[in-house]
């Protein structure tokens, strides 16, 4: 039976991290294993910022944004030699299995942990949405939402001086916080690189729209597609509608995670543990059609996750 096992968050800061962390400190306690919190992610268990943690360790972290294992880069921890390292210090520890909370980049890393003999399970957090072995991340509810009220309160301004809003989200990778947000919100239009757009078109359909009586505009653009700015500027001078662009940026990160997020995170975290304690290592959890499920690290990495165009369709069609 695996008897001490390690914790940590690397990557992005997604909300929900803290009670994926709590399921994972709290299972494992309750199944007679001893834990141990690592800070700053890889850089943390190479360097041996690691401790020990017990009930209260994780007491009042639930509704928490964030991470209170913090997480950092480690350029070290890309080398074998890193991973080694960190292999050392696992075995000073007796640490034998590892809880990774974080996306691909820190599967990755987890997988050459494993092939190193320290049994690994990742869990998807990231507010991207962009784990392609998963239907949801943790944090991706949370963004959206932030998101979602973010550009509810610009409304208000574009509608108070008939302007048009481009908003841009988060999403290097995805469009995936775009197309959610956008359709929340009512967007005139979104723009993601999975769907092709054209400035021309959307200045003709906002002005077909102004012609109609519309007073204001919200356009949504991906992180993915950047140069929000400039899109505004084109907007502005096909149409002569008075339009500013707004970057929300990494204020998507922050925040008490919702109730999905909370719950979610605290289902995989409890999975996690559950599958060290049956000596299973090299996994990814992740949700299907609500089902907890598991796949091996490298069979999760090479999968590829669909957009929802049929969403992106729905929204322009009832964008009036």
């Amino acid at each position: 039976m695996i008897k001490t096992i390690g914790v940590l968050t690397s990557g992005g800061d997604a909300p929900g991290m803290n009670a994926a962390v709590r399921a994972v400190v709290r299972t494992a306690l309750s199944k007679g294993m001893e834990v141990y919190g690592i800070r700053r992610g890889y850089a943390g268990l190479i360097s041996g910022d690691i401790f020990k943690m017990d009930e209260r360790s994780v007491s009042d972290i639930i509704h928490r944004g964030g991470t209170v294992l913090y997480t950092a880069r480690c350029p070290e921890f890309r080398t074998m030699e890193g991973v080694k390292k960190a292999k050392e210090k696992c075995d000073e520890l007796g640490i034998e299995g590892l809880v990774v909370i974080g996306g691909d980049g820190s599967f990755r890393g987890a997988a050459d942990l494993s092939s190193l003999g320290v049994l690994c399970i990742g869990i998807p957090g990231t507010i991207d949405n962009d784990i392609a072995c998963t239907d949801y991340t943790i944090g991706f509810d949370t963004a959206m939402n932030t998101a979602m009220e973010l550009v509810d309160k610009l409304r208000d301004t574009s509608q108070s001086h008939d302007r048009c809003s481009v908003v841009e989200v988060m999403g290097r990778g995805a469009g995936h916080i775009a197309v959610n947000t956008g359709i929340a919100c009512g967007a005139t239009d979104i723009i993601t690189k999975e769907v092709p757009y054209d400035i021309d078109a959307i200045a003709k359909t906002m002005l077909e729209k102004k012609a109609k009586g519309k007073k204001n505009f919200v356009v949504i653009v991906a992180e993915g597609i950047g140069h929000s700015q400039e899109i505004a500027t084109m907007i502005q001078e096909k149409t002569h509608i008075e339009t500013r662009a707004t970057i929300l940026g990494h204020v998507q990160r922050g925040g008490n995670p919702t109730l999905r997020d909370r719950v979610e995170a605290t289902r995989m975290g409890y999975y996690a543990v559950e599958l060290l304690e049956q000596g299973i290592g090299n996994r990814v959890v992740g949700i299907k059609d609500n089902k907890l499920v598991d796949y091996d690290i490298q069979e999760a990495l090479s999968m590829t996750k669909e957009y929802d165009e049929k969403l992106h369709h729905i929204a322009e069609q009832i964008a009036f």
